[in-house]
């Protein structure tokens, strides 16, 4: 991918929000901004593990597919992710998105970044997708079927998960918390799925709440949300991304991250990276797929207002969007043209990226290629 800017707004209403800092309203106010290079520098040729890295950057694989990795076996099919802090450690929690095994593992990392464990969390689940971490420490995994459920999990291993139907019975995708409205925005990957959002009675329990979904049609124009009559309904019965007439539809819903009162989605159906300003109610977009940004997919982010995008296919690159519109590569696997990037995010200090590529070299749609990396280097954080 050539290096460029390219970042589009259909609305000022993501205008003054201010992103950890990061003025995104400069950006968001003008219809393309002036191309620019990447805050690290061009990628070079691909390293030891094939992963192209700017300088200063080095890579190491964590742990394979069906390889032992800290007492436990790597699952197949890596996918979504999330790290937590663990004592003068930190954990980094995977899904495994197959079907009737699914669920996820978590690694403990000591200090210096060895291994200091390995364990599942989540058993006998189907199709773990993304999901998202908790303000309380905990780790949403979602199950990407029809009437797929969420599940609370424990990142440290000590409580036994939890289904959490009342937060829908649909395709899941990804979530992430809005402690400010104390809200659980999910995503839903269906070629006409919605944006949700679940509201629960209690801040800090997923027990019970309202699930509600996004309305309004005009791109840039003012949304609302409306209660899901039904959010968990039968398998005959009128699914949940069908019951209000006047529901948003996006094409593939996907990677979810909130910050400083917007959420930011992917749509690869729509190449879309969307907007939800929580404090305007408005809807935008940050980048519309009009660049070599392919397959839009998981999303996370950093302090310094870089929200970082990974790619589905394309030519397997996570690439970082600044908050002065630059989208260009911070790195590229080399030879996993069968396969998608999935699960980056951040260690607690933001000096360390974890990501897999799901089936690796091999393309194998059972994901048992699957390769998690850690990418260390002097992030912006």
């Amino acid at each position: 991918m050539q290096r460029r800017t390219f970042l589009r707004t259909v609305s000022a209403g993501l205008g003054a929000v201010a992103f950890s800092g990061a003025l995104w309203h400069e950006a968001a106010s003008t219809s393309a901004v002036a191309a620019g290079a990447s805050p690290y520098g061009p990628l070079g040729p691909p390293d030891a593990n094939g992963v192209a890295l700017p300088a200063g950057f080095t890579s190491r694989v964590v742990a394979r597919t069906g390889h032992p990795i800290g007492g436990t076996l790597w699952h197949p099919a890596p996918d979504g992710g999330a790290c937590f802090a663990a004592g003068t450690g930190w954990i980094y929690v995977s899904n495994s998105e197959v079907p009737l095994v699914g669920g996820a593992t978590a690694i403990r990392f000591r200090p210096d970044g060895s291994v200091e464990r390995a364990y599942r969390i989540l058993d006998g689940t189907n199709v773990n997708c993304a999901g998202g971490r908790t303000p309380w420490n905990t780790w949403l995994s979602c199950e990407e079927i029809f009437r797929g459920r969420v599940y609370e999990t424990d990142p440290y291993g000590e409580r036994a998960a939890r289904s959490r139907p009342a937060m829908g019975r649909f395709k899941h995708e990804a979530a992430a918390c809005d402690p400010d409205r104390r809200v659980v925005y999910l995503t839903e990957d269906e070629s006409d799925g919605c944006f949700y959002r679940f509201v629960p009675v209690t801040w800090g329990d997923l027990s019970s709440g309202r699930l509600e979904v996004l309305c309004g049609n005009a791109s840039g124009g003012p949304v609302e949300w409306r209660p899901v009559p039904d959010p968990a309904p039968g398998v005959l019965e009128r699914q949940t991304r069908h019951q209000v007439s006047a529901a948003r539809h996006f094409d593939g819903g996907e990677g979810c991250h909130y910050a400083a009162g917007i959420c930011y989605f992917t749509a690869k159906g729509d190449r879309r990276v969307w907007a939800y300003d929580a404090v305007r109610q408005s809807l935008s977009w940050v980048y519309d797929g009009g660049g070599t940004l392919d397959g839009v997919d998981n999303i996370t982010g950093a302090p310094t207002g870089d929200l970082y995008v990974a790619e589905d296919g394309g030519n397997m690159e996570i690439n970082i969007i600044t908050p002065d519109g630059v989208v260009a590569p911070v790195l590229r696997l080399d030879g996993h043209g069968g396969s998608e990037i999935t699960g980056p995010a951040f260690s607690p200090d933001g000096t360390r990226l974890y990501f897999s590529s799901q089936r690796g070299t091999s393309g194998e749609r059972a994901g048992t290629g699957g390769i998690t990396y850690e990418v260390t280097g002097p992030f912006r954080h």
